[in-house]
């Protein structure tokens, strides 16, 4: 795969790419960018891997649903890491012309990705890299999803099987939503804010500005 046309690709759609050549760099990367913050996390096996929940909650308050809180609910943890100022997560796959996939079974992961926070973070490993549009998508449902019913031990044809998607109608379904991120999710700039701000407080209503930055994408070589 062509990794650096991957990289021009979701540059020239609106993400601020980096790439690092080890987990160790991208960690460090990660808490130096995030810092004193309301972080949370989209369900992802790769950000376990990393062990972020750990390091990053040395220096912010993190909610993950898949890091059990006393007296919480998925539900309540799901609830608050979509309404952070800063969220992480993963995704299924992704093209070397520059688009994203993910398949969700909630819906909390592919909201939290979308809108509502001052930062996404895609921490993304490059084995998800797959040459077209049309590939991403297959990889998502026939390898990801999968994958990661067998990883739950959900009882699902795919995760018996291993091998693709059933398009089942199984109660413990995680293919239930997929999302195509096509470019980055527009950014309202400061400047546009200042100036609704201005027009409101003149109205009588007053609003907080908050100065938007673009998706980053995290890419990790192993």
């Amino acid at each position: 795969m062509n990794i650096q046309k991957a990289i021009r690709s979701l540059r020239q759609k609106g993400y601020f790419v980096s790439y690092f050549e080890n987990s160790k760099e991208a960690v460090a990367y990660l808490n130096h960018k995030i810092n004193n913050q309301i972080v949370g996390f989209g369900d992802s096996d790769t950000l376990l891997s990393l062990n972020l929940y750990e390091s990053l909650s040395y220096h912010n308050k993190v909610y993950d649903p898949q890091h059990e809180l006393y007296g919480w609910s998925f539900l309540d943890i799901a609830k608050k890491s979509i309404t952070a100022n800063v969220f992480l997560t993963s995704i299924n796959a992704f093209s070397e012309t520059g688009e994203l996939v993910n398949i969700d079974g909630t819906g909390n992961r592919v909201a939290g990705s979308i809108f509502g926070h001052q930062k996404v973070f895609f921490v993304v490993g490059v084995n998800k890299l797959v040459p077209t549009l049309e590939e991403a998508v297959w990889r998502a449902r026939n390898v990801s999803a999968p994958r990661n019913a067998m990883r739950l031990g959900l009882k699902t044809p795919c995760a018996k099987e291993g091998t693709k998607c059933f398009n089942c109608s199984s109660p413990d379904r995680i293919c239930n939503g997929m999302i195509i991120y096509l470019r980055s999710p527009l950014k309202i700039r400061s400047k546009s804010l200042s100036k609704l701000a201005e027009i409101w407080y003149n109205k009588g209503i007053k609003i907080k500005v908050v100065k938007w930055k673009c998706n980053s994408i995290c890419l990790l070589k192993k």
